[in-house]
């Protein structure tokens, strides 16, 4: 006899226990501010969950699109008195966002479930440059929101009184907060309500671009003058090579403006399928915007003429250079021009900072998922968001903004560092992918080019990066990266240690040789003792936890029931498809300890349900089987170590002994059984 509790027992049925009249206060308010939890057998699940090309582009591609608010600036800041150099500055940047923004197109198409550089790295160049990379990823996305809202924070202080200035602070951490709350929500809910800010910052910066270079059109023959005559005192006071080397110095200090292009591919699971199709498309719209924004702000900063003041962002110069003395009678319409611009700007920032929500928690769960962190990162909420790393990035993000007093400019330079990182790995990995695949690809030799161009590019920008930043705090980014990378390698190698030697109790339980009894199998009597076992999936530790109730309850209990709980983690969640495989992956392992129970003559069935969180799951169905079975007491088995460590609680949870003290008080029987995993002499 099997049962399902999923179609026993419905959402909404009375009894249940997330009904409205049961929840706590606190569940109350946070069901209240976060939304009703999502319902994982509803087969429209993906559809509404997942974005099209247009949504990934407002809530990915505005990371990259929002970085022309501050890496034009960086850029353009660095050539001094050489302005004329900004349109070679321009030719570079474009380029340099093509060959990016293409090769990020291929790790798309090749590597379709997400990931971005963290999985090209591990996949191409193995564990250790994949945990480099997404540490690096995991530092950048802290960064991307650090900067963002810093950033629009610097584009709102531009156009108030300066005495305002000493609560930046203030702003951001309440833009932060906000953002942390939209994204508990959910994904989606949170790029939608953002469309509008889109949209308005692209209105204004196109009136910005193209109508600063067509109302300087008729000029160009003497924009092209300066320009020549520039370039030529240039030749006679810095020479070629200075003036290459100027170049290159203005081109890395713009870094920050290729920062967000590969969030697209980090955020592949967000995507409405077909999602290769759709994501491509987010790129395309992604490296058109910014090469056009980035571009044209820097041709505009040139034509211009624009120098930094106190106080402003080299935007908000330039817009009031634009459009400030703008008027109809005496209506000011240049002005309340420049600042809906530059709140346009602020709010777009403000996106941007999406995108590290977005992705930061996905990378997070992809490396949980491989154990480089605590296995709870690829948890999902009830409302299918990645909760522990949504709350994680925000307080570090936080911590970052109050560590450097909310300095754009500093923050923006420890930021580009590991963006080129992440994007030299990505491009070696790939490289490598086109090598190995070259027979089966005959056009292999055009594609790889591209990557060894990218490559080039980013290792370059990577190694002048850190010569020059490294004493303006790069060398805080690189001690963070590396202490990140270090905690990755310890927590990978605990979880390595306790695998081995559960694959040991897996090794001796699993193989316990049985005699199927002649005996016919009694059939279940909820009325007679019942044992009740939780467990996760047919193993060692299930078998062991099953043999100890035998061992210390000889002949009393007269049925046995196996509990599953199926627990939807990031890894799991690319699908409906993916669904209803793990659904019958856990009553495949269900049947199993059914017929090896049946095997020694005892009666035996089993309850499964589905769910994000394995405690509320399993409570609710003890509680349901309790009820049916009032001579029922509940097993779970829990893992114990020689010596107890602080770290223990982190990285394994704590599920056993929370699911008996949460029964416990509804006046349930449950036992936690001891497994011991670090036994000198052998596993008990």
């Amino acid at each position: 006899m099997t049962n399902d509790f999923n179609q026993k027992n419905s959402p909404q049925s009375d009894n249940s226990l997330t009904s409205k009249n049961k929840l706590s206060f606190f569940k109350r308010v946070r069901r209240t501010i976060l939304g009703p939890p999502r319902d994982l057998k509803d087969p429209k699940i993906f559809h509404h969950i997942s974005l099209v090309a247009f949504l990934a582009w407002v809530g990915l591609g505005a990371d990259g699109l929002s970085s022309s608010a501050y890496g034009p600036e960086e850029a353009f800041r660095a050539l001094g008195e050489h302005t004329y150099l900004a349109i070679f500055l321009f030719m570079a940047t474009a380029f340099t966002i093509f060959i990016i923004a293409y090769s990020y197109s291929h790790i798309i198409e090749h590597f379709p479930y997400g990931g971005g550089g963290y999985v090209v790295a591990s996949k191409m160049l193995g564990s250790k440059f994949g945990v480099v990379s997404g540490s690096a990823l995991l530092v950048d996305y802290v960064f991307t929101i650090s900067v963002s809202i810093a950033a629009a924070a610097d584009q709102i202080f531009s156009f108030l009184s300066p005495d305002l200035a000493q609560y930046k602070l203030v702003f951001v951490t309440f833009g932060i907060v906000t953002l942390m709350l939209l994204n508990l929500r959910g994904v989606k809910e949170s790029t939608t309500t953002l469309v509008p800010i889109f949209l308005l910052f692209l209105f204004t910066h196109a009136i910005l671009i193209f109508g600063g270079i067509i109302l300087h059109a008729f000029e160009a023959p003497r924009v092209v003058g300066e320009i020549r005559q520039g370039f030529n005192n240039g030749l006679g006071t810095l020479g070629l090579l200075g003036m290459i080397g100027l170049l290159a110095h203005a081109y890395t200090r713009g870094a920050g403006t290729y920062t967000g292009i590969e969030a697209v591919s980090n955020g592949m699971l967000t995507m409405r399928e077909p999602k290769v199709k759709t994501a491509r498309r987010t790129m395309i719209y992604m490296g058109v915007s910014l090469a056009v924004t980035a571009g044209g702000i820097l041709i505009c900063y040139l034509l211009y003429n624009v120098t930094p003041e106190p106080g402003k962002t080299m935007n908000a110069v330039l817009l009031d250079k634009f459009a400030g003395s703008w008027s109809i009678g005496d209506f000011p319409a240049g002005s309340i021009f420049v600042i809906t611009a530059l709140i346009a700007e602020a709010a777009l920032l403000f996106v941007a900072a999406q995108a590290g929500f977005i992705d930061g928690p996905r990378v997070m769960s992809n490396m949980a998922i491989d154990s480089w962190l605590p296995h709870r990162f690829s948890t999902l909420s009830d409302k299918l968001s990645m909760q522990n790393g949504i709350i994680l990035i925000t307080l570090v993000a936080l911590f970052t903004l109050y560590v450097t007093k909310g300095d754009t400019r500093m923050l923006v330079l420890m930021y580009s560092i590991n963006v080129f990182l992440t994007f030299s790995l990505s491009q070696l990995g790939m490289i490598r992918y086109w090598i190995q695949n070259r027979k089966k690809y005959k056009d292999w030799s055009r594609h790889i080019l591209v990557f060894v161009v990218g490559f080039t590019l980013c290792v370059s920008i990577l190694i002048i990066s850190l010569y020059e930043k490294f004493d303006e705090g790069g060398w805080i980014t690189i001690i963070i990266t590396g202490a990140l990378v270090f905690i990755c390698i310890i927590i990978k190698r605990r979880y390595n240690k306790v695998l081995s030697h559960l694959s040991r109790l897996d090794d001796v339980l699993k193989e316990i040789p049985t005699v199927p009894s002649d005996k016919p199998i009694p059939a279940v009597n909820l009325k007679l003792p019942t044992a009740v076992i939780l467990v996760s999936s047919f193993g060692g530790l299930g078998i062991h936890t099953f043999l100890t109730v035998l061992r210390l309850f000889p002949n009393h209990f007269k049925n046995f029931i196996f509990v599953s709980v199926t627990l939807f983690d990031a890894g799991s969640m690319k699908g409906a498809a993916e669904v209803d495989n793990a659904i019958e992956h856990t009553k495949a392992d269900l049947l199993r300890y059914i017929d090896f129970t049946h095997r020694l003559g005892l009666a035996a069935e089993y309850r499964t349900s589905t769910g994000t969180e394995v405690l509320e799951e399993a409570v609710k169905i003890s509680l349901q089987i309790a009820k049916e079975s009032p001579q029922s007491v509940f097993f779970t088995g829990k893992l114990v170590f020689e010596k107890e460590r602080w770290f223990q609680r982190i990285l394994h949870n704590e599920t056993a002994t929370q699911f008996q003290r949460r029964v416990h008080f509804e006046g349930v029987n449950a036992m936690v059984l001891p497994i011991r995993v670090f036994a000198k002499a052998k596993i008990a």
